[in-house]
């Protein structure tokens, strides 16, 4: 049983119960087919789901996030905020990694210190996590002290997204671990092998600190092709698969000994645009110059998209509009932004304000294997700009090509997909649109810049109290979306599907992870 008291400035949970049940007497393998297969098997290393998914099988945080991302206790059974700029975490005792190691206050040390190490030739680090973290000092073996530059209500949210690793790899560089050698977590499973693009292969730890799971073996394999992924539950291949195509639901859900599991996401997928350059690569006005600079363009774009209509025709029914970033029920969510309408003829109205009352030239680039439909629905996209007068290319690529050419900077208007990763709205609005810089803004490919919002994510990352950081938070959704520094196109729903001798409890990360999945009684 957990126990969180009411006390102002703690965040105590107490320490889950010593014995959980054991191992299944009967033992048996499980097998998931995966839409993405992990760029790394370094924890620390690149800030993307298919990675961070993979790395919670292995790995925990001192504290984890339940399925619907609500903080709870792991390494660290309890937190208190001894003062504006100074956080306790009290360890939990008798963890092992899994090479037999003991877990202690000298691991969180070099993991913390590790990020930054990590952090090199990273798409996307980890930095942002800890960049406002001044000193980690082991107070005694079993307590850990965390000393930071301003205020840092947000630290225990930031710190569940950072792996622990046994101190001896506080200085392995990520050109080792990228590789899988000398992968060691806390985690629910032990790593095996891996080869990439194909399978992942994992070992239930039997000395877990958690509730020790069912399955000896895991195969992770991955199936790029949606098409593919469906075959190979159809088929028996797998036992579940993530990511069901929406044309696939309905099938699945007539097939007998087949189920399916679906539920709402945090992840928005959205438009990021070249903000930056007066010349960019795929953009041009008459006079060679970059539309997207301006922001009535940048509105008029949201107001060509029909986002019910991609959401009904294309996603099958498996999305909800978006007008911000963060979905409903989120620290930082705005009642009063709602979806942009479908409304073309305004649209054209902003163009010609512009100065581009006959379009501009655009071509959109979009990943093909990433998303559901994410191909499909960048077609859709392109010709309901094509329709307003803009003259659109569409271009789509392969994961493994596209985000690398996105990061740097090839591209000039483009489609991603962005999961709230800590639970609130900071854990998007930063990567997404704080000004870009060595620690901040690493996901910002359309290098919008404001220092108003920069100054307003800042007051939300700072302030203790949690009605006044949910405004500061508001208010910086307020200017980004005035701003129109992304467009939010629709919310994500997460779909499973899997054999009707398993249960899953969908998570609204869209992390599938083995340890969640069980037989049902």
């Amino acid at each position: 049983m957990v126990s969180k008291p009411c006390v102002a400035m703690t965040l105590a949970a107490g320490l889950l119960a010593t014995c959980f049940s054991a191992p299944a007497a009967l033992a048996a393998d499980l097998k998931i087919g995966i839409a993405g297969s992990p760029t790394s098997m370094d924890p620390q290393f690149y800030v993307i789901g298919t990675n961070s998914a993979m790395a919670r099988n292995i790995f925990d945080g001192l504290v984890n996030q339940d399925d619907r991302q609500q903080l709870k206790p792991a390494l660290a059974t309890e937190w208190t905020a001894v003062d504006d700029t100074t956080w306790q975490f009290h360890l939990r005792e008798g963890v092992k990694f899994h090479d037999g190691s003991d877990f202690d206050a000298d691991d969180v040390v070099a993991s913390i210190a590790r990020v930054k190490l990590a952090s090199e030739n990273s798409p996307s680090s980890f930095m942002p996590y800890v960049k406002g973290i001044t000193a980690v000092t082991a107070i005694d073996p079993m307590t850990v002290e965390f000393k930071t530059e301003t205020a840092m209500p947000l630290l225990p949210n930031n710190l569940s997204r950072i792996a622990i690793l046994p101190s001896e790899e506080g200085e392995t560089p990520s050109s080792d671990l990228n590789t899988g050698k000398g992968v060691i977590g806390t985690g629910p499973f032990k790593f095996v092998s891996w080869i990439p693009d194909s399978t992942i292969e994992l070992a239930r730890n039997d000395d877990y600190w958690g509730d020790v799971s069912e399955w000896d073996n895991v195969t992770y394999k991955v199936f790029s092709n949606p098409s593919a992924r469906v075959a190979s539950l159809l088929s028996g291949d797998v036992d579940m698969i993530e990511q069901v195509p929406p044309a696939d639901i309905g099938t699945l859900e007539n097939k007998d000994g087949v189920g399916i599991v679906s539920n709402s996401s945090n992840r928005v997928m959205y438009l990021h645009m070249d903000q930056d350059r007066d010349d960019s690569p795929f953009a041009k006005g008459p006079d060679g110059q970059n539309p997207l600079k301006d922001v009535r363009v940048r509105h008029g774009l949201s107001l060509a998209i029909n986002r019910q209509a991609i959401i009904d025709r294309i996603m099958d029914k498996q999305g909800v509009p978006a007008g911000q970033l963060v979905p409903e029920g989120y620290t930082g969510y705005v009642d009063s932004l709602k979806p942009d309408p479908y409304d073309p003829k305004k649209a054209k109205e902003l163009f010609a304000e512009a100065g581009y009352p006959n379009g501009f030239d655009l071509t959109f680039h979009a990943s093909n294997d990433r998303y559901p439909n994410d191909s499909l629905v960048a077609q859709a996209i392109g010709q309901m700009f094509t329709r307003v007068g803009i003259n659109t290319d569409i271009v789509t690529l392969p994961k493994s090509v596209y985000f690398s050419r996105a990061s740097a900077l090839e591209f000039s208007f483009i489609m991603g997909g962005a999961a709230v990763e800590t639970g609130e709205a900071s854990g998007v609005l930063g990567p997404l649109l704080e000004t870009y810089g060595d620690n901040s803004g690493r996901g910002n490919r359309g290098r919008y810049s404001s220092k108003a919002f920069d100054e307003a994510l800042q007051r939300g990352r700072s302030l203790l109290d949690a009605d006044a950081r949910d405004k500061a938070l508001q208010d910086a959704m307020k200017i980004a979306i005035d701003d129109m520094g992304v467009i939010p196109v629709f919310f994500l729903a997460h779909t499973w599907g899997l054999e009707n001798s398993l249960t899953y409890n969908g998570r609204t990360d869209g992390y599938t992870l083995a340890a969640n999945v069980h037989s049902a009684k």
